[in-house]
Formats: C-alpha cells, sequence, structure tokens
C-alpha cells in the first residue's frame, strides 16, 4: 500500500467518488487539504457565507444525484453550516460535511474556534462520524459516502485539525468495493397485494413526490396513471414530478396547491403514493378542503421503511426504490387488468383544473395599490417564463414564495428546487447558484421576498465572480408578509417586527456587478425576464408588490386569538405600535 498522509487519503476518496468541487470559506484548520484540492483536480467554490455552501450543494445534488460537500473552518464557520444542514436533512438530500476541530490534544481546554461540532451535527444528519485516529481518515470519509447515500442525506465528519498531518500507508478504494448503488423492488408478495388492490380501484389517485425525480422514473408513472386511469397529483413543492402538460395532471397539494388535485383526491377510494413520505405538514386540510381521505386504501412505495405509515395507516407499504418497484407495479398490472379509457377522467381532470384556476384568477385581479402588483400576477409571469423556457425554479419560504406552488407548472423532473419542510429563509438564491453550478447552460430563477432576500443578496458577488448567471426575482411588498398575515388575523394589526425597508436591491445589485432591474407591471416583467435570459449575465429583478395582498395563514393549526390578564395588556388596541 502506497504511503501518503492523511489529507492525501482524504483528496483521494474525494477524487474517487467524483467530486468535482468543494463549497466554503478558506480556513486554516483544513489548509493542508485545500492546498491539494487543485492538483487533484477539485475546484473550490469560495462564499461569503458557509449556510449559502450548505443550500448550494444541497441543490447540486438534488439536480446531479452526486453528493455535495462542503468544508469550512472549525467552530464558527462550522456552526455557520446547521441551518443547511437541517435543510438537507429534512429534504433527504445526500451531503458531506467535513468538519475540522479543535487539536486533539486541546479538546476540553475551550481554545480558540472550539466547539464540540460532532454532537451538535448529531440530530440534523443521519450520522456524525469521528476520525479517531489519523490512520482512519480515509476509511471514516468512505463511510460518510457509504452512510449519506444508504440513508439520503447529510454526514458530517470530524477531523481533529491536527490529524490532517501524518503518515500512513492506505489503498485508495472505488466506490462499488464498500457501497452498493441503490434500487431494489421489495417484498414480491406485497405487490400482489398492491396489485389486487389498485385493480380493484374506482376512484384511484396517485401522489408522485421527491422519489419519483430523484430515481428518474416520471415515464413509468406517466404508464402507470394511464393504464389503471389515476390522476397524477405533485407532493408538497415536488411540482416537477409529474409533467403538466399530461392530461392527468391535476396538480400539486399541500399549501397554496391545486384545488383540483384535493378535489380528485377527497374522492379517491385508492391513493398511490410512490417515492412520497406523505409528509404531515403537506397533507394537511387546505382551504377548507379536507383531502387526504380517512377511508381511502393507501399504497405507498419508499425506499426507506422508516417514512412508510409515518403519517397515515396505510394498506400497502412497498419499502423499495421508486424506479424499480413502479415498474414492477406497471408490469404486474397489464398482466392483471386491461388498460382503461382515461378520457372520462381526463375530461373530469381539465374540468377541476378550469375551476382552480378561475378561483386564483378571481384572486389575482383584486385591487392593488397604485404603482404595485398583484404578487400573483408577477407570479403569473415569472411561472409563464419558467414553463416557457424549461428552466429551474427556487422558492424560499414566505407569502410570496409558497403562494409560486399555485403557478410553478414544469414538463420535466429537476426543476422544481424548494426549501421544503425546513421552512427556512435564504434558501433559494443560495439553491439556485448551487443548480447553476450544476447546469450550467440552463436558465435558473430563484424567488424570494424581500425578507428572504435580505438572507441571500450578499451573494451575488459570489455569482458574479463564478460566472453564474442566476435570475433572482425578488419581491419588494416593504414586509415579512406571512407573519403580518398572523398579525393581521390574531393581533387586531398591531405590526410588530414585520415591516422591511430598503432604498434598491435593483441598485445595490449593481453596485455588486450584477444586472438590475426594477418593474412594477407584467409587461416589464417579461421584458426584464427576457432580457437577463437573452445577456447570460447574474441579474436581480426587483418586482414592486403590493404587501397588503396577503395570502392565507401558513399554519393554521399554530395560532390563537390571545388572552390578556394583566391589566395594561388587557386592552391592546392598534393604536400602541404605530405603523
Amino acid at each position: 500500500m502506497p504511503k501518503m498522509t492523511p489529507s492525501e487519503a482524504m483528496a483521494e476518496v474525494l477524487v474517487e467518488e467524483g467530486v468535482k468541487h468543494v463549497s466554503g470559506i478558506l480556513g486554516s484548520a483544513y489548509m493542508d487539504l485545500l492546498d491539494l484540492f487543485p492538483a487533484a483536480g477539485i475546484d473550490f467554490i469560495s462564499v461569503r457565507h458557509e449556510q449559502t455552501a450548505g443550500h448550494m450543494e444541497d441543490a447540486f445534488c438534488r439536480m446531479t444525484g452526486k453528493a455535495g460537500v462542503v468544508i469550512g473552518q472549525n467552530g464558527p464557520g462550522i456552526t455557520n453550516y446547521v441551518t443547511a444542514v437541517a435543510t438537507a436533512n429534512m429534504a433527504h438530500t445526500p451531503m458531506i460535511i467535513i468538519s475540522p476541530s479543535a487539536g486533539s490534544a486541546s479538546v476540553g481546554w475551550d481554545g480558540f474556534q472550539e466547539c464540540d461540532t460532532w454532537n451538535l451535527f448529531k440530530p440534523i444528519t443521519k450520522a456524525s462520524l469521528r476520525v479517531p485516529h489519523p490512520n482512519r481518515a480515509g476509511d471514516i470519509l468512505r463511510t460518510a459516502f457509504r452512510a449519506a447515500y444508504a440513508m439520503r442525506g447529510p454526514v458530517l465528519v470530524d477531523v481533529p485539525r491536527d490529524y490532517f498531518y501524518g503518515e500512513l500507508n492506505e489503498e485508495i478504494l472505488k466506490p462499488s468495493q464498500y457501497r452498493v448503488a441503490p434500487g431494489g423492488i421489495g417484498n414480491p408478495e406485497m405487490f400482489k397485494h398492491a396489485v389486487e388492490v389498485l385493480k380493484a380501484a374506482k376512484n384511484p389517485v396517485i401522489v408522485a413526490g421527491r422519489g419519483v425525480v430523484d430515481a428518474d422514473c416520471v415515464e413509468t408513472v406517466k404508464a402507470l396513471a394511464e393504464h389503471i386511469g389515476a390522476p397524477v397529483a405533485c407532493s408538497y413543492l415536488h411540482n416537477d414530478a409529474f409533467p403538466a402538460d399530461h392530461p392527468l395532471w391535476c396538480g400539486p397539494i399541500g399549501y397554496m396547491g391545486s384545488h383540483a388535485a384535493m378535489r380528485l383526491m377527497e374522492k379517491a377510494d385508492v391513493i398511490l403514493a410512490i417515492g412520497s413520505r406523505l409528509s404531515y405538514f403537506g397533507t394537511l386540510p387546505q382551504d377548507g378542503i379536507n383531502y387526504f381521505p380517512k377511508t381511502a386504501k393507501i399504497v405507498q412505495i419508499d425506499i426507506n421503511p422508516m417514512h412508510i405509515a409515518k403519517t397515515h395507516p396505510i394498506t400497502v407499504g412497498l419499502c423499495a426504490d421508486a424506479k424499480d418497484a413502479s415498474e414492477e407495479l406497471y408490469k404486474q398490472l397489464r398482466d392483471a387488468m386491461p388498460k382503461k379509457d382515461i378520457t372520462a377522467v381526463a375530461n373530469k381532470v381539465k374540468e377541476e383544473l378550469a375551476i382552480w384556476q378561475k378561483e386564483i384568477d378571481e384572486i389575482a385581479n383584486e385591487p392593488v395599490m397604485e404603482g404595485r402588483m398583484h404578487p400573483r400576477k408577477a407570479l403569473e409571469v415569472v411561472g409563464k417564463f419558467v414553463y416557457d423556457n424549461d428552466a429551474i425554479a427556487t422558492t424560499d419560504i414566505g407569502n410570496t414564495s409558497s403562494t409560486a406552488n399555485s403557478y410553478l407548472r414544469f414538463r420535466n423532473p429537476k426543476r422544481d428546487i424548494a426549501t421544503l419542510t425546513f421552512g427556512n429563509t435564504g434558501f433559494a438564491y443560495q439553491a439556485a447558484l448551487g443548480a447553476q453550478l450544476a447546469c450550467p447552460d440552463k436558465p435558473v430563477v430563484s424567488i424570494a421576498g424581500d425578507g428572504a432576500w435580505g438572507m441571500s443578496l450578499f451573494e451575488v458577488p459570489t455569482a458574479c465572480q463564478f460566472n453564474l448567471p442566476v435570475i433572482a426575482t425578488v419581491y419588494n411588498n416593504g414586509a415579512w408578509c406571512a407573519e403580518k398575515k398572523n398579525q393581521v388575523d390574531f393581533y387586531n394589526n398591531r405590526f410588530v417586527g414585520a415591516d422591511i425597508w430598503s432604498k434598491s436591491y435593483a441598485k445595490i445589485a449593481e453596485s455588486m456587478g450584477a444586472d438590475g432591474y426594477t418593474v412594477n407591471t407584467q409587461a416589464d416583467l417579461a421584458n426584464a425576464l427576457e432580457t437577463a435570459h437573452k445577456n447570460r449575465r447574474p441579474a436581480v429583478i426587483e418586482i414592486m408588490t403590493d404587501g397588503t395582498r396577503l395570502a392565507p395563514p401558513f399554519r393554521r393549526d399554530a395560532l390563537a386569538l390571545p388572552t390578556r390578564f394583566l391589566p395594561k395588556y388587557e386592552k391592546l388596541d392598534k393604536k400602541y405600535f404605530p405603523k
């Protein structure tokens, strides 16, 4: 076995895993490894804040299927990754966090930049590993990749900063020697049961989730839907899991989702969930529609057995890869039943979609303040641009970003990247940089309100430095509008901490080297999008929207009208908190 240093062993593991770049911010703790990157053929993507690196690599993995790798200075550099790693963990995105820590001889002395990141990251990773000796550096990094791919999520590798140095004899292994490729079709007997349930269904509905995208099995889901005559709903914030131009597409479920999908699901007697954990929040009643029927039989396919029946009791659970399972299910259904005529079902879907479109059009036509756009009118234009150009769209959390769930439609998978159920602000633009890194020739559009944009705008120079022509659409409504809606509904319009001010986000972008546009009409927005697309430069489009046009409460289950007992608070009125 050849002699090498721990840093060289780790670099070679990255090379064998096909890692072409690592993201983070320069730090002395891992400089010995960093120094090897150019010779190893690994680029270092230097960001302005470590959280960005985490969101970038999350999106990079969602687009490519390859685990993203991040690194940072021990202590504060690594703790800056917490939000991004927690997001990736709940999004089931493989990621490797190379985490230098205090020198092994000084642990526990509260030295400079010391922090027990190994324990800190345990609850938000699939595994938190520690290099126990310099000789194990390569082995532990291999284990991290194995765990990240097998358990679908981030894995932290804690490396005492002195363990990058030394001498060891190491055999560099190919990935096929230490981890298996994903796949598998699950228990054959369960497939027979699933076929019988679907064969007997009168009103089946398919829910297509993230697993359909990751496993690249949209075509098989199409064939399944057409064979059993089932409308297809996309799971919450996975609008690219089924093509919007298919006659059985009925839109996404969940907050600000498709009423058409919800009304069709409400009447279903069988639900086939493919590659979806049927998350709690993503299946809550919306707009008065308790659409997840209690009496429906559920056939659920998920690669992780812990996700099956986690939130809803099932009839059949298939622990399997979404593609392998759907192909096997389709094969058995073809043998068990003739293909249904989908004409009547497709007509019903079309009818329900038309009703829903009329509903959202009526809201979008509400009057607005002079010089401002209705946020839905802006999203109409952005949604059309994304669809027409087969663009990748990234969304944040908040009033406008969440409303985008009604407007983002895709013909192809791996186009919709959302913060998902961790729900952190600042995600969209940072993830968009990673998506652009993964797909340099595709248009990428980020959608964020001005609150979320304030947590992202400092990365515009990163986009300029690395020539990432992301188009950022920033909805300037002057407030944290999702929370403002809660203060309207529950706190008598007492707006504490809700208002946001900026002179011009477009001019800030220009000063950082990007192209800036300010628009307040649909025509100007469409022109700005086309111009930015043509120029292929980092761009920020500031859309002046009406902050009084608020979406329904995001968390109907989380708030109640307040009770006051102390005399000084009993008669709270908005006059106590003037705007």
